[in-house]
């Protein structure tokens, strides 16, 4: 694996004619700028940001020329759907279908919860621990390194191995993009247990908080510094928007629509648009939330779930991931504990797991239980934004080194 190959956005520069390269470069820079000036309102905000943010991720997120062939795109966001006259037929007869053809199965329903994610979430946290954020968000993705091997060990290939180890992101749309590149066949089976397990984590997770942290450190409160009584401008989280959506395109261009989505949220809330805001949380979130609610429903037919022998596989692989990842975050909240010389509550650690907001409120909750005195909420949010961010990150990493040879 080399660098141009692991770090395809980047790579690509490499591979395209010098014009075409020194194209999106400028372009990445203009997008950048029409941006900032949407932010700023000299020019209309409505069109400019999105546009702005369209052009930083399209022109960053490009796939070297092997990969193109492999996924079949050359633009890695839009891409001419062939659709067949029994696609249609289908499409005609069952009321369903076109919502799965045209927003489940092709991964767009992920990117729109994304987007609604980004609306409610506040980056602030971030800017202001980001050392801490994100050292434990690394470490709460160990279910995700960890159930890799495992997976691999149980009969798994490595397609659906990396599928099933995305469940330990604790970030549904993740696994449903994940699974629909790497191992179609895997995309029902486990895209439910994703879900069932992500309910079901919000009962066991609280139960690990108590197991791991004693009450005497779940108790403790932080101390605060001179950065804890600052508040971050919406000009900083402007900046960190299009600078962390582009980089992160640019380096993981299969990730590049979930990135482009999640910032985007973020950003439009930041610029103060509030229509479009109101879409993105009350129109695309909860309809999106609904429909996937629905759907995954409707996919969970006894034929389609007790005829996989992988579905048993699947459901211990999904409780080990979770588990290591909780288990990991809060490995992590222990280390930042003893690197501010307990001057932190390792109970922070469990929101590194990115399912956002619960396993920030399931760490708040865990503290007020000890002491109904101590607000941790402002770290946990920021752990779990970096864990939004990490887990993108990781499916880029596996989507990238693995689909050469799936």
């Amino acid at each position: 694996m080399n660098f141009s190959q692991l770090f395809q956005g980047l790579g690509s520069l490499f591979e395209i004619e010098p014009g075409i390269a020194t194209g999106r470069i400028v372009l990445i820079i203009l997008g950048v700028v029409l941006v900032w000036l949407g932010f700023k309102r000299t020019l209309e905000p409505l069109i400019m940001v999105p546009m702005g943010f369209g052009m930083c991720a399209i022109n960053a997120g490009m796939l070297v020329r092997d990969f193109q062939e492999i996924i079949g795109l050359s633009n890695i966001m839009i891409h001419p759907l062939a659709a067949t006259e029994e696609l249609m037929d289908v499409m005609q007869i069952d009321f369903l279908q076109p919502i799965y053809t045209l927003t489940f199965s092709n991964g767009l329903i992920a990117c729109l919860v994304f987007m609604g994610i980004g609306v409610i979430s506040d980056v602030s946290p971030v800017l202001k621990y980001p050392f801490t954020s994100m050292l434990i968000a690394m470490f709460a993705e160990l279910g995700t390194i960890l159930t890799f091997p495992i997976a691999i060990a149980m009969g798994f290939d490595p397609g659906g191995a990396a599928s099933a180890a995305i469940i330990g992101t604790a970030d549904g749309p993740m696994v449903l993009f994940t699974s629909l590149i790497l191992d179609k066949s895997l995309f029902v089976p486990i895209t439910i247990v994703a879900y069932l397990y992500l309910s079901i984590c919000y009962g066991f997770y609280p139960l690990l908080v108590k197991a791991l942290v004693p009450k005497e450190l779940r108790a403790k409160a932080v101390e605060l510094r001179k950065i804890d009584s600052g508040v971050i401008s919406p000009k900083a989280k402007i900046i960190f928007d299009i600078i962390a959506c582009t980089v992160l395109c640019l380096l993981f261009p299969v990730a590049a629509p979930l990135f482009l989505s999640f910032f985007l949220g973020n950003a439009i809330k930041e610029v103060a648009i509030p229509k479009y805001a109101e879409l993105l949380e009350n129109v695309f979130l909860y309809a999106s939330t609904f429909f996937l609610g629905l759907l995954l429903g409707i996919l969970c037919d006894a034929q389609t779930l007790l005829g996989d022998p992988q579905v048993l596989k699947l459901l211990i692989l999904g409780f080990i991931a979770l588990g290591l990842a909780a288990v990991g975050g809060i490995i992590g909240g222990y280390i930042v504990y003893g690197i501010n010389r307990k001057n932190f509550n390792p109970a922070i650690g469990v929101a590194g797991v990115s399912c956002i907001p619960s396993t920030a409120k399931i760490a708040q909750h865990a503290v007020h239980e000890a002491n109904k005195r101590v607000i941790i909420l402002q770290y946990a949010m920021g752990a779990s934004v970096c864990g939004v961010i990490t887990s993108a990150i990781l499916t880029g990493l596996y989507v990238t080194i693995i689909l050469p040879y799936v």
